[in-house]
C-alpha cells in the first residue's frame, strides 16, 4: 500500500452508504447511495464512485458523478432520490446499473420500477436504458421493487429486490385496516394487491431478464417464506438491502435483517430458492460480537447496507456507519473476514484499520473521526430522523470533522495500533470541558496508561502528556471524565 488506509476508507466529506464492491479487470469499484454530510433524508446526491487498484486498498480514486438523477425521465414528479444500486457485466460486455428511486409519496414512498442504465466502462458514465419490463412493455411492479442486487450467474442475469415492512411482521395485519392502509399508501399497492397476494407483498425476491438486460424472463418469486417463524430466519427476518454473491456452486444471499443494525447471510445451493440462514457478518454496533447485547451497543446503530467481495485474494465485507445524529449521512467502512471451509463467515469486528489489513502504526497524527466505538453507555438506535438530544457523534462544522458533544462518561475507541517504543499521546479539542480523558488499553479501564487533561478552550487547541503502553497490537479508549462539553478533532501517537 502506498499508504495506510482506516475506516472510513474515503474522504471524511464523502457519504457513500449501501456500498456493493465489485471487481472488475485490475480495480474494485464502490457503488452505492450519495447521502450529503449533515443531510436532511436519504440519498440527496446523485450516484458517485470511488475506485482502486485490487493491490491497494488505500489508494482511492474518484470516478466522478456517474449517474445524475435527472436523467431518469421520472425525474423529479413522480420519482426524486436515488436509492441503493448495484452494476453487473452484461453478457454483452457492457456495464448495467441497477436502481429505485423515491416515489409519489418522498421519503419512505416507492413501488418501482427497477431502473436500468449503461456505460461501456464501470467506472461510468451511464446512460439512461429503460426498467425493468414483462414482454409486452409494462413495468415489472410485482411485490415491492426495492434495493436491487444483481449478478451474472453463468450467463443467466438475476436480479434481488423487496423489502419487509414491520407491519408485516404482524401476521394478523390482514384483519387490521390501519395497517393495510399504511401498506397501501407506502407502497403504491391496491388493497387487492395487498390482500390477495400469495404470502405476502414484501419479503426477498428474484427474477431473471434477458440479454436486453430488462425484460423478464421468469416470474419474480420470493427466495424466504413470508412467514419466518419456525425457521432459521425468526430471530433475523429480512428487512431490505437485497445483495447476491456466487462462492463456488452456493449462493450468498446478503441481507439488512429487522435488528436494522447488521448485515447477515443466508446460503442455498439454487439461485431462487431454499435459503437457509447463516448468521450475521457485521454489526455497526458490533452488537452480538462475542455476545454484546443490543443495549450495550457501542455506537449510534442504524441503516447498513453493503456486501462482501474478494480482492486480491482477500474476502472483506462493506458496511456504513451513521454519523451526524441520524441516518442521513452514512459513511463507507470496510473489514476484513474469514470464509470457513464448511462456508460459514464469523462475525467481524467493527474497527478503525478496515482495509489496512493490520493495525495502524502507533505513531503521528489521526482523524479523531476514525473511532471505531463511540458511546456514552445507552446511544440510540436511528429512527429515521435527526435526533436533538446531546450525545457523542461524528459531526462537521465547514471543513473541521470532529467527534463532538462528548460529556462525562462518553467513550471514543480506536483499535488498533501496532505500537513500538511510544511514549506519548495528545489531543487536539475545544469546548466547555474542564477534566481528563483517561487512557486505558482495554475496555474495561482496568489499565490506564494515560491521562490527558482538558480545561475550557474556545478554539482548536492540543494538549499532550506521557503515555506508559507496552508494545505490540492494542486497542487505545479515551474515557471523558469532568463537566462541561469537549469536541475531539485529532489524535497524536509519539
Amino acid at each position: 500500500m502506498k499508504q495506510q488506509v482506516y475506516n472510513p476508507y474515503l474522504p471524511l466529506y464523502e457519504c457513500i452508504p449501501d456500498g456493493e464492491p465489485h471487481v472488475f479487470g485490475d480495480r474494485v469499484y464502490i457503488y452505492g447511495s450519495h447521502d450529503k454530510e449533515g443531510g436532511e433524508t436519504f440519498c440527496m446526491l446523485d450516484y458517485t464512485t470511488y475506485s482502486a487498484p485490487v493491490t491497494d486498498l488505500s489508494d482511492w480514486r474518484c470516478e466522478g458523478t456517474i449517474y445524475r438523477a435527472d436523467q431518469d425521465p421520472a425525474y423529479p414528479t413522480d420519482r426524486k432520490f436515488m436509492y441503493a444500486p448495484d452494476v453487473v457485466q452484461g453478457n454483452d460486455g457492457r456495464f448495467y446499473l441497477y436502481y429505485c428511486m423515491s416515489g409519489r409519496a418522498g421519503f419512505g414512498g416507492y413501488n418501482g420500477p427497477i431502473s436500468v442504465a449503461v456505460s461501456d466502462s464501470p467506472a461510468g458514465p451511464f446512460r439512461y436504458l429503460g426498467f425493468v419490463r414483462y414482454p409486452d412493455g409494462s413495468p415489472m411492479l410485482k411485490y415491492v421493487c426495492f434495493d436491487p442486487g444483481v449478478i451474472n450467474d453463468n450467463g443467466t442475469i438475476r436480479i434481488y429486490y423487496g423489502t419487509w415492512s414491520d407491519e408485516q411482521l404482524d401476521k394478523d395485519f390482514r384483519n387490521k385496516e390501519d395497517l393495510i392502509q399504511t401498506v397501501m399508501q407506502r407502497y403504491h399497492k391496491s388493497r387487492n394487491e395487498v390482500l390477495d397476494t400469495e404470502g405476502s407483498v414484501m419479503g426477498p425476491c428474484t427474477v431473471t431478464v434477458g440479454d436486453d438486460m430488462m425484460t423478464v424472463t421468469s416470474e419474480p418469486r420470493h427466495i424466504i417464506p413470508a412467514d419466518v417463524t419456525g425457521t432459521s430466519f425468526a430471530a433475523h427476518p429480512f428487512f431490505e438491502a437485497s445483495s447476491i454473491r456466487k462462492i463456488g456452486e452456493k449462493y450468498y444471499f446478503i441481507y439488512s435483517s429487522w435488528q436494522n443494525h447488521e448485515l447477515c447471510y443466508a446460503t442455498s445451493d439454487y439461485p431462487d430458492r431454499d435459503f437457509v440462514f447463516g448468521g450475521t457478518i457485521v454489526s455497526n454496533g458490533d452488537v452480538g460480537y462475542q455476545g454484546r447485547a443490543e443495549k450495550d451497543r457501542l455506537n449510534m446503530t442504524g441503516t447498513t447496507h453493503g456486501s462482501i467481495e474478494n480482492i486480491n485474494g482477500q474476502w472483506y465485507v462493506f458496511y456504513h456507519r451513521l454519523t451526524h445524529k441520524s441516518d442521513y449521512s452514512r459513511q463507507a467502512c470496510a473489514e476484513p473476514i474469514t470464509i470457513l471451509p464448511d462456508g460459514s463467515i464469523p462475525q467481524v469486528e467493527i474497527t478503525s484499520c478496515g482495509l489496512n489489513g493490520k493495525p495502524l502504526e502507533g505513531k503521528g497524527t489521526y482523524p479523531a473521526v476514525i473511532a471505531c466505538n463511540i458511546t456514552n453507555g445507552h446511544m440510540p438506535h436511528g429512527s429515521n430522523k435527526i435526533y436533538t438530544d446531546s450525545f457523542p457523534n461524528v459531526t462537521n462544522c465547514g471543513e473541521d470533522r470532529f467527534v463532538g458533544e462528548i460529556q462525562d462518561g462518553t467513550m471514543l475507541g480506536y483499535k488498533y495500533f501496532q505500537f513500538s517504543g511510544v511514549k506519548e499521546i495528545g489531543i487536539q479539542y475545544r469546548g466547555t470541558c474542564s477534566g481528563k480523558f483517561v487512557v486505558s488499553d482495554d475496555i474495561g479501564c482496568k489499565n490506564i496508561v494515560a491521562e490527558i487533561p482538558v480545561t475550557p478552550a474556545e478554539t482548536w487547541s492540543e494538549v499532550r502528556t506521557a503515555l506508559q503502553i507496552a508494545d505490540g497490537k492494542h486497542p487505545l479508549y479515551l474515557f471523558f471524565q469532568g463537566s462541561g462539553e469537549a469536541a475531539v478533532k485529532e489524535l497524536y501517537l509519539a
